[in-house]
């Protein structure tokens, strides 16, 4: 399998290249060249398998030239019940007679990021060993993604994390999921500024080539395909779990930030799973809900980025749109690069309302976005229906799923979190606190270890140099 960038100007490059480059040279994502397509027939062979077998399924494709046995042995070595909690790996639980919950929060930091980031610390892994090199991992997390990276690659041979995060802007237990970390190959930076200042600190970093390729540095936020690749995975199996039979369709709803949870069951979508619409939520920041209403895209700022109860959407750009509407304009790299690279940074926004490729999004993506006193409405709501405690992010998804439930259609929402890592509202919505794992009994009051840093890209550059 070959890779492209959604901006035309990097030369076309394999997986094991992307794995660890993450941003392509000229600034664009990579895509594969062309999505691989599972029939029917392909669909009604894997139902019944486990989870790995699954994966593998879905994946050989687009790892190769990865041979088949080692893949295998790697996917049976990260999905395990001592890993998720159950042999299943992933639940799904009725919340009432029209939405189901596709549960991927049973990982190590018990959100659904564990579902890529496990299998990406043994994945970059591999390929370090096998071209004896070393590799800096930068990142930028609202919550969810730092925790999940930093647990899949504590202790990783040849491997350093340095994990951006927007200061005071997480719930205590993400912060003190992340910042009790000791491990010395795990460094977190607190920002004084929004999550979208720490991802476009990363962005510059690996804009730099010279400052990338020397110091060594990868991505793992969702930019980085693989990522999204490994996502992929729970789309097919809650599916096949789920489903009559191959071919009855369904509805998801996704809780959207960066995007990158919304373009798996696109990417899901256009390798043969018959989803039919694809629901995306929002909360208070709906740049994303705005586009799929107007077609216009207009990212905000930090000062028009609101801190949530949802935090983990906190967020006004979102990286994984470009391979979305790269996909959606008939992979025409030109345009994309015109609307990402040239209308964006000059005028801060692009329309693509009276463009055919809008009315193709519309198709099959619908929208919304909800607030505080509806995401705690739906927890209490759904608890007192069904018994089952969802998160804040969660309910975002609850409430725009079922907004646009349409008769005869089932509906699965993807689970972003579990509840204990929003004590808070949880305790607002239904008046007590969510259960815990006992290992995480005491979070809060481990020591934590982070830097405080101004947003600054030399000061981060500096401190990567100094800690290589």
């Amino acid at each position: 399998m070959k890779y492209l960038s959604t901006r035309g100007l990097a030369p076309q490059a394999g997986f094991d290249d992307i794995l660890l480059e993450g941003l392509a040279p000229d600034g664009g994502l990579y895509l594969p060249v062309e999505y691989p397509r599972i029939d029917a027939a392909g669909l009604r062979r894997m139902q019944g398998m486990d989870y790995a077998d699954i994966a593998f399924e879905v994946l050989h494709p687009l790892l190769a030239p990865m041979p088949a046995q080692d893949l295998r042995e790697l996917l049976r070595r990260t999905y395990t019940a001592q890993a998720f909690g159950s042999p299943d790996i992933i639940r799904l639980q009725r919340l009432d007679a029209d939405i189901g919950l596709l549960g991927v929060s049973q990982g190590p930091t018990l959100a659904f990021k564990d579902m890529a980031m496990q299998l990406l610390g043994g994945l970059f892994e591999r390929a370090l060993a096998a071209a004896g090199a070393e590799l800096n991992i930068l990142g930028a997390t609202s919550g969810d993604t730092g925790s999940a990276a930093e647990y899949a690659m504590r202790g990783r041979r040849g491997i350093r994390v340095f994990m951006l995060s927007p200061f005071g802007r997480m719930s205590p237990f993400q912060t003190a999921q992340m910042y009790s970390l000791d491990e010395p190959n795990i460094h977190n930076i607190a920002v004084q500024d929004v999550f979208d200042t720490c991802q476009d600190m990363v962005k510059a970093v690996s804009a730099d080539l010279e400052f990338k390729r020397r110091w060594k540095i990868g991505t793992i936020n969702s930019i980085n395909w693989a990522r999204v690749a490994a996502q992929v995975v729970y789309y097919f199996a809650g599916y096949l779990r789920s489903a009559r039979e191959v071919g009855e369709p369904l509805d998801v709803a996704v809780p959207s930030g960066n995007f990158g949870n919304i373009l798996a069951a696109h990417v899901a979508r256009e390798m043969g799973l018959p989803l039919r619409r694809l629901v995306l939520a929002t909360n208070e920041n709906n740049v994303l809900d705005e586009f799929l209403r107007t077609g216009v895209y207009r990212p905000r700022g930090p000062e028009q980025t609101h801190q949530t109860s949802s935090p983990s959407m906190d967020i006004s750009k979102a990286s994984n749109f470009e391979r979305f509407v790269f996909d959606m304009l008939g992979r025409d790299a030109a345009r994309t690069r015109e609307l990402f690279e040239r209308q964006l940074s000059t005028q801060g926004r692009f329309d693509l309302s009276a463009d055919p490729a809008f009315a193709r999004m519309r198709e099959g993506m619908v929208s919304g976005s909800s607030d505080h006193a509806t995401r705690v409405r739906t927890i209490r709501e759904t608890f007192e229906a069904s018994g089952v405690v969802i998160d804040p992010h969660t309910a975002d998804g609850v409430a725009v799923g079922r907004r646009n439930l349409e008769p005869g259609v089932p509906m699965l929402v993807v689970e972003t979190a579990l509840p204990a890592k929003f004590e808070a509202t949880i305790q607002e919505a239904i008046g007590r606190t969510p259960e815990r794992p006992p290992a995480m009994r005491e979070l809060e009051l481990r020591p934590q270890r982070f830097v405080v840093m101004k947003p600054e890209v030399d000061a981060l550059k500096a401190y990567i140099a100094e800690h290589c």
